[in-house]
């Protein structure tokens, strides 16, 4: 990441003549520095998806001007478009049940800063790792989840996110299925970490799965949050080779250090401004 301080400029319309000489022109006739510039076509859509970094400085305006400024061009090409400020972090509230690793590796990267956001608080139906979390200085919240208090847990973990005024959810292997109504709440704003290479093995113990159907890869996905098990939206991928020789616990072994880097990379991809919705795709600028 750059050191200065800058504006994101996130958006994405129909395809067309001209987006980037507007908005080109536009940042260039108010004296704006581009840092940093990413685009893309895609043909199957016909709409175009561009990033662009500024100096903060550079601009004689502050966001708030930029946003009333740039709405004639956003209205003329309809963008769906975002500007972001460095400067503010993103609020991320975690998700865990009773498996570690994303959650060890996480606040490792934000406790070194290598991850930039603030972590205003953690939601576990497990207490498992209040100690650890509150170790950290991180405020630690316990709801429990039975076949019965779902629904007011749910409703519970929402509070606690709105409270917390979280920007981010991550599920760091948190073990129980998000509500449809959580998901249109906060559309593009869940992110999960699955232990498989989706579509392949969704649901519950893809590694099991993967054993028994005798693959030759074993992966992780991060993907956005949808009302449909699985299914969201993918941000990033990895897999690793594994053989015949192999157990499940094998697996489960070598799918921890997938998962963290896989949920790592994708939640700076996110964090960076740098993940575009394409309907149930996305365009991602690394």
């Amino acid at each position: 990441m750059h050191a200065q301080r800058r504006y994101t400029l996130t958006a994405s319309c129909p395809d067309r003549v001209g987006i980037v000489a507007r908005v080109a022109a536009f940042i260039a006739d108010n004296q704006g520095w581009i840092l940093e510039t990413s685009h893309h076509a895609d043909e199957d859509t016909q709409r175009y998806f561009m990033r662009i970094e500024m100096k903060a400085d550079s601009l004689p305006f502050d966001l708030a001007e930029f946003r009333r400024r740039f709405q004639p061009i956003a209205n003329e090409f309809q963008m769906d478009w975002r500007i972001a400020d460095s400067a503010v972090k993103k609020r991320l509230v975690v998700l865990v049940s009773k498996q570690e690793h994303c959650l060890y590796d996480l606040l490792a990267r934000w406790q070194s800063k290598e991850l930039d956001v603030d972590i205003p608080c953690v939601i576990s139906n497990h207490e498992t790792f209040r100690g650890f979390v509150e170790w950290h200085g991180i405020p630690f919240h316990h709801v429990p989840v039975t076949a019965q208090n779902k629904a007011a847990a749910n409703a519970e973990i929402a509070r606690l996110f709105e409270a917390a005024r979280g920007d981010i959810m991550v599920l760091a292997r948190y073990m129980q299925i998000i509500p449809a109504e959580l998901c249109e709440k906060y559309p593009g704003r869940i992110l999960n970490i699955h232990h498989s290479f989706l579509p392949s093995f969704v649901g519950a113990k893809p590694y099991h799965q993967a054993h028994q159907r005798g693959v030759k890869l074993i992966g992780a996905t991060c993907h956005f949050v949808t009302a449909e098990l699985d299914a969201g939206p993918i941000i990033e991928q990895d897999t690793v080779r594994i053989d015949h020789g192999d157990t499940v616990d094998d697996l489960v072994r070598y799918g921890k250090d997938i998962e963290k880097a896989v949920l790592a990379r994708g939640l700076r991809y996110h964090v960076e401004d740098r993940v575009l919705l394409n309907g149930n795709r996305t365009v991602v600028f690394r």
